[in-house]
């Protein structure tokens, strides 16, 4: 029952967590693409009211004209919306299931003894969570003492990017690899999400407060925010990436796994970077290009060797190697995802499963803490071929 109560808290956690996302990145990916497609006004009445820019469009049987103000309006109107609670709840929601799911099961998914041996679970919990908070802490920081600097941009760009490759790099060296790469995204997305609540939304706050007492609004606040902003949309695909990495073992279990993470998410920098452009009417595709050469690169990279016939093997071989490298989480005590393999009936019942996990999607065992080789692999996949006979 309590496994069962833990799945239904990640089920609804993680469906949370994915209308949030789309919430916060489609109004972040909106904002991009109307900031980079606003053209100056031509109307006499428009720059006398402080357009700085506009876009008209069409979209569900209606037409809209959306305007920006390079600082603020000349008068404030009386209603204003705010786009922040979409990156809160992303983040809250993004955060419990990391709770439920890692934390709560550190010995489970955090900690993988084969790549670093921790004296605790304890240990292990608060590294990560130091982590995300280390991550928010030196962003920040490169941000403000670099950003308004000339070529601020480039240099924080360059700074920001050698740190995630170290970041990368530590994590992938003291935490189970799927979590590494979790951990990872979660790290650029706790800098998203706080630049929303540190840096644009009080900026915001402070122009509106100058506005009603009748100051003029400090310009070095929506810049401020545009930066924040821009850096946000670069981080986006990274993030989306590793969020969904952990679906995919051949990258998170790939030999110099820090480098598959840090070249993959290269490449979903470079992508946005094309589509960024794009939003301003300029196609440069050597970006986009750039940005599949190495996805495709990283692919043939980390391709497994090609697989060998393997005759099919006894009943009683399946057996051994379900027994040695399945079992112990699969039993008539501990029934972990419904699936149960103590009996030659059952083992042949969930054949087609455990041809999923541990074939195609390399899942199981998890972390592969049972170390299971590539030819027990290749025995189970020929067995099942064959149709999972009991002989």
């Amino acid at each position: 029952m309590e496994s069962y109560i833990g799945d239904w808290l990640n089920l609804l956690l993680r469906w949370l967590h994915v209308i949030t996302g789309i919430a916060w990145i489609g109004s972040s990916f909106y904002f991009v693409w109307l900031d980079n497609s606003l053209v100056k006004p031509t109307a006499q009445d428009l720059k006398d009211k402080g357009v700085d820019g506009e876009l008209w469009a069409v979209h569900g049987g209606g037409f809209y004209n959306p305007q920006k103000y390079m600082v603020a309006p000349k008068q404030l109107p009386e209603h204003l919306h705010w786009f922040y609670w979409e990156s809160y709840w992303t983040w809250m929601s993004g955060f419990a299931l990391f709770v439920v799911l890692y934390l709560f099961n550190a010995q489970t998914f955090l900690i993988d003894k084969n790549v670093f041996a921790w004296g605790s679970s304890a240990a292990a919990i608060v590294a990560s969570l130091v982590y995300l908070i280390m991550g928010w802490v030196v962003y920040d920081g490169i941000c403000r003492v670099f950003g308004q600097r000339k070529n601020g941009d480039l240099i924080v760009g360059a700074l920001v990017f050698v740190y995630v490759i170290v970041a990368t790099y530590i994590a992938c060296h003291l935490f189970a690899g799927r979590a590494a790469f979790l951990l990872t995204g979660a790290m650029l997305a706790t800098a998203m999400s706080a630049n929303v609540l540190m840096v644009i939304i009080p900026g915001q706050k402070k122009t509106v407060a100058a506005m009603k007492s009748g100051q003029k609004p400090d310009p070095a606040h929506p810049m401020r925010a545009k930066q924040r902003s821009v850096h946000n949309t670069y981080f986006t695909l990274p993030v989306l990436f590793a969020m969904l990495s952990n679906h995919y073992s051949m990258t998170y279990s790939a030999p110099n796994n820090w480098l598959v993470l840090t070249l993959i998410m290269l490449a979903g920098a470079l992508i946005r970077q094309f589509f960024v452009l794009k939003h301003k009417g300029k196609r440069d595709y050597k970006y986009f290009i750039l940005g599949s050469a190495v996805l495709a690169g990283v692919a043939v990279w980390i391709a497994p060797p090609p697989s060998k016939a393997v005759a099919v093997p006894k009943f009683a071989e399946v057996q051994t190697i379900v027994a040695q490298r399945c079992q112990m989480c699969h039993n008539a005590a501990v029934v972990s995802k419904n699936i149960q393999l103590h009996t030659p009936e059952l083992i042949a019942k969930n054949a087609q499963a455990m041809m999923q996990q541990t074939v195609v999607a390399r899942l199981m065992p998890l972390n592969n803490a049972t170390q299971m080789t590539e030819e027990e692999r290749a025995k189970l996949a020929a067995w099942v071929g064959a149709g999972a006979p009991l002989d």
